[in-house]
């Protein structure tokens, strides 16, 4: 098994000088090979289109192809000599980084490259690789051959790392697992300082098997994504966990800091001052948002459930800006983009991807499997009752006389989720604007379900009913 520690490292000057260049060459080195295969393809790209057995025709363009290997193989020879930088003239000397970590660098260009090109073993296409700046480049990888444990003591480690001068000082604000074995670590450069996340390495831990596990009604968990006042995510089981709304609580703080870094000179030393403290406003707000992710994640896995489905979100297709419109004489017209910018930024603050990744990322380490389901009706119809009840997002209860009950919406869109991944959720069609149920699957679990909610409606009761007279008459009718 493989696990990733992050610690805060205190560097002395020298270090940080030291590693301020190892980032200055290994961002030149990335920005150099990415534009080699930038123009190649640029060059070329119509032969490729024409020929598609281009291999046979043209040899030469496969021979100058670059690639991980031959972009790797021109190391030794720009060691021998500086590296002049043309538009600033400065001096890099590639010999004072260690070797594989420039060679990680051309892994790293290999990778964005061919998975701009090809996708990754999903088939994804990511975007267009960019050049990267000092402020994007902040990470360089040294392997484990190159490091060495110097000493271990109560709060302190200290590590020895190949063409870096004297020992590194790394903070333990929790204790390496025993064990494990040193993989490689990486240095990180953040605006409160300097960081390594060592990479260990136990091959006696096995390997956890997603197949092994089947779920079951009583096993699985299903969440919906709420986005609803300081509801963040509803779970099956007739639970709701709060949201952080991270960017929200700090926006005011960071507008001032920025709008006192506008008035500045560029170049000045207070600009530099402030765009530090704007920095650090930033990640307070990701800090925060990881620990709320992580928290609420473990919350989750320590129910004991073995399978979590949630939805499948296009948060991309959320956030998009809605399309201009125009009227018949070419004006510009009103299209809601102004109220959507706030649900943007409420999606956006929420950070669903970074949460669910997480969740997996715990649930795996508990033997769990989190599975995306797709969402769609799961809002609308009645769990306990294949019926569309929920039309509109504006209809947060619905009270059925039939069963004298509350359902909460996003309770029951949660229950929903969780059919829908056991296979349990009915067939729905939209023939010429109607709903069409083609089959249905509700009885087997219409008395699970209908046991959940009458356990949350009877403890909200209970809640009004012990709240003062005039409190208690003003819930009942919200709730109702």
């Amino acid at each position: 098994m493989l696990l990733n520690y992050q610690y805060r490292m205190y560097p002395d000057t020298n270090q940080k000088l030291e590693f301020n260049e190892w980032l200055r060459i290994c961002q030149y080195w990335y920005n150099l090979q990415l534009g080699e295969r930038f123009t190649w393809w640029q060059e070329n790209n119509l032969q490729l289109k024409s020929f598609p057995w281009w291999k046979e025709l043209f040899p030469s363009l496969f021979d100058t192809k670059p690639d991980y290997y031959n972009q790797k193989a021109q190391l030794p020879t720009i060691k021998q000599d500086l590296k002049k930088v043309w538009h600033s003239g400065e001096l890099l000397d590639f010999k004072t980084v260690p070797s594989q970590t420039l060679q990680d660098v051309s892994k790293r260009v290999d990778l964005a490259f061919s998975r701009f090109l090809k996708g990754d073993s999903n088939g994804k296409k990511s975007g267009k690789p960019r050049f990267k700046n000092a402020a994007s480049f902040r990470t360089i990888k040294i392997e484990g051959q190159a490091v060495t444990i110097e000493r271990v003591e109560k709060d302190w480690l200290f590590l020895s790392i190949s063409k870096l001068a004297g020992w590194l000082k790394v903070r333990l604000h929790r204790p390496l697992p025993d064990g494990f074995v040193l993989k490689n670590i990486l240095i990180t450069k953040k605006a409160d300082g300097w960081y390594t996340t060592v990479a260990l390495d136990d091959p006696t831990v096995p390997v956890f098997n997603r197949d092994e596990v089947v779920p079951t009604w009583d096993n699985s968990l299903g969440m919906d994504a709420v986005l609803h006042e300081n509801d963040y995510l509803a779970t099956s089981d007739g639970e709701k966990l709060p949201s952080l709304k991270s960017f929200r609580k700090s926006q005011g703080k960071l507008a001032k800091v920025q709008g006192r870094k506008a008035t500045k000179k560029k170049g000045s030393a207070k600009r530099r001052k402030l765009t530090n403290r704007e920095a650090r406003e930033h990640q307070r707000i990701a800090r925060s948002r990881k620990d709320h992710a992580y928290k609420t994640a473990h919350k989750i896995v320590r129910t004991g459930k073995k399978v979590f489905f949630h939805e499948d979100l296009n948060l991309r297709g959320l956030t998009k800006r809605n399309k201009a419109k125009k009227d018949d004489n070419g004006t510009f017209i009103a299209n809601g983009q102004s109220a959507k910018s706030g649900l943007n930024k409420s999606w956006l603050d929420a950070g669903f991807g970074h949460f669910f990744t997480t969740l997996d990322y715990i649930a795996s380490k508990a033997g769990a499997v989190v599975v995306r389901v797709n969402p769609a009706y799961t809002s609308m119809v009645l769990s306990y009752r294949d019926e569309i009840i929920f039309t509109d997002t504006s209809i947060r209860t619905y009270f059925d006389p039939k069963e004298l009950l509350v359902v909460d919406r996003d309770i029951n869109a949660s229950i929903n989720i969780k059919r829908l991944g056991l296979g349990l959720f009915p067939s729905i069609k939209s023939l010429l604007g109607k709903v069409v149920f083609k089959t249905t699957a509700t009885a087997s679990t219409r008395t699970e379900i209908l046991e959940i909610l009458r356990k949350l409606d009877t403890a909200s009761q209970n809640c009004v009913d012990g709240m003062p007279e005039a409190h208690s008459e003003q819930l009942a009718v919200t709730v109702r």
